[in-house]
């Protein structure tokens, strides 16, 4: 429902026209909410008690001209339109409205209410194309699919199920440790799921306390409460029929949770402090670093909330589970890192490429570009210098995972002389992964903890080598650290 302001000191006008847009009707739901005025201070009070989408404002008032007040109406309810009405025929004075920022300027008595109606949706249609193009400035550039960099199993996967998922409109879940690119691949879904620009308005749930988190989600009216002192739309709102993206969404309050799954199952929501219905027409897509089912065992996730959320699950896996894919990564950064501080380090000996491919990465493709860009700055030429980056030996603790063969933690294999005594890559996963499970005597969480891998990661691995529960694994020749 869009709001709608009339300014006119021609009662029988007001009336007229209230009655005329409050009969439009849009999917069987009232196209407009009408307010009126009949007078300058009263039509610029009620533009900020109300922000309407669209003013129409008659030229001649008692008290000032609308032309006077059209840039305190516009400080007032901000991307507003403004459609000024007079009964002259004045050439000069339509130049000056246009240039002082009305959107159309129409002359009365109105020939046709049609007519009107269409300079209202076309005032309306520009209002929601301005606001796109500000969010697409604002994201200062579109994410695509070239962005999504790595050729492992896994992320091929991943492109193919993003694939399917841009052609619903279903309430996507993404899931992954700290820093491997949730809100890029949530970018990336927005991007490839609209023919044409529209908004995508996210928000970090876990960097706003509750109390504003409320206000910022679903908007709030003047007055509801200390601060408020003008109405303001939320994050829903200002999305209109594009996505709202809720980053961490495990972190949520139970309360929020509630509201929020009242606004997915109806698809309406209201502003805090108000009563008007406000319908919800973008799409949906969460990320968390949490295990949400966990999160649901514990009791800080509702479970019928979760359930509507992962109708759709995309997991991206963590970079230490997708080496092959570092190369690919630091060549990708570097184009960007460089651009962005003026520099041209380009060169990357295979010895500094070894070393960031078996560091453990606890932070993931952040993790990376952060070290890529520190390594970057301090390059005295155009080649990246191994002393820049982090050593080896001071990162990776007993238990972080490092590629076979290196020294130390529990990777770490025994020196051998006959060659055929070493196990394969594969194979070697397969015995540690069982000779962890049997530590933890079956405790997954404690065994993803033992290999620093994620609890999706485990229960695929389980199912790839066929370590159902209970199995009696096989016991590895590599130490590994007692979970107790």
């Amino acid at each position: 429902m869009e709001t709608l302001l009339i300014v006119d000191d021609d009662v029988s006008l007001l009336e007229t026209l209230t009655m005329h847009f409050e009969d439009i009707e849009q999917d069987g739901q009232p196209r407009y909410q009408v307010f009126t005025a009949t007078s300058a201070a009263a039509g610029l009070k009620a533009a900020q008690e109300n922000m309407p989408s669209v003013v129409i404002l008659d030229m001649m008032l008692p008290d000032r001209t609308g032309l006077e007040i059209i840039e305190e109406m516009k400080g007032l309810c901000g991307d507003a339109r403004i459609i000024l009405v007079t009964a002259y025929h004045d050439m000069e004075t339509t130049i000056r409205a246009m240039k002082a920022g009305a959107f159309d300027y129409i002359h009365k008595p109105f020939p046709d209410p049609a007519a009107l109606d269409l300079v209202v949706e076309r005032a309306l249609e520009y209002r929601q194309l301005s606001r796109r193009a500000d969010e697409v400035h604002r994201d200062n550039a579109v994410v695509r699919l070239g962005d999504i960099v790595g050729t492992s199993v896994s992320m091929q996967q991943l492109v193919k199920e993003i694939g399917k998922v841009t052609g619903s409109a279903a309430t996507v879940l993404i899931t992954g440790e700290s820093g491997t690119g949730k809100e890029l691949i949530a970018r990336v879904i927005h991007n490839y799921s609209y023919d044409e620009a529209r908004p995508f308005i996210g928000i970090n749930c876990s960097a706003i306390v509750d109390t504003l988190l409320e206000s910022e989600l679903f908007g709030h009216e003047k007055g509801a409460f200390t601060g408020a002192v003008s109405t303001k739309p939320g994050k829903f709102e200002l999305a209109e029929d594009g996505t709202v993206f809720l980053d961490e969404i495990g972190d949520m309050s139970l309360m929020l949770q509630a509201k929020l799954l009242r606004v997915l199952q109806e698809r309406e929501f209201e502003r805090v402090g108000g009563v008007k219905r406000v319908k919800l027409r973008a799409r949906v897509i969460a990320a968390t670093h949490r295990t949400l089912s966990d999160e649901v065992a514990q009791g800080r996730f509702r479970e019928d909330l979760y359930q509507r959320l992962k109708v759709i699950t995309l997991f991206i896996p963590p970079l230490r589970e997708r080496r092959e894919d570092i190369p690919l990564l630091v060549t990708h950064m570097l184009e960007r890192i460089n651009e962005k501080v003026h520099k041209r380090v380009t060169r990357v000996p295979q010895e500094v490429m070894e070393r960031l491919t078996l560091l453990p990465w606890r932070g993931n493709v952040r993790e990376l570009e952060n070290v890529l860009t520190r390594a970057v700055v301090l390059a005295p030429g155009d080649v990246l210098r191994g002393d820049d980056l982090p050593a080896l030996e001071a990162l990776p603790g007993p238990d972080a995972p490092r590629a076979p063969g290196t020294a130390g933690g529990m990777f770490a294999a025994p020196a051998v002389d006959d060659v055929s005594l070493i196990p394969t890559l594969e194979e070697a996963e397969r015995q540690l992964i069982a000779r962890a499970m049997a530590v933890t005597k079956g405790h997954k969480g404690r065994t993803c903890q033992i290999l620093g891998i994620s609890r999706p990661t485990l229960e695929r691995k389980l199912q790839k080598f066929g370590l159902a529960q209970g199995q009696g694994p096989q016991v590895h020749p590599y130490p590994v650290k007692d979970a107790s």
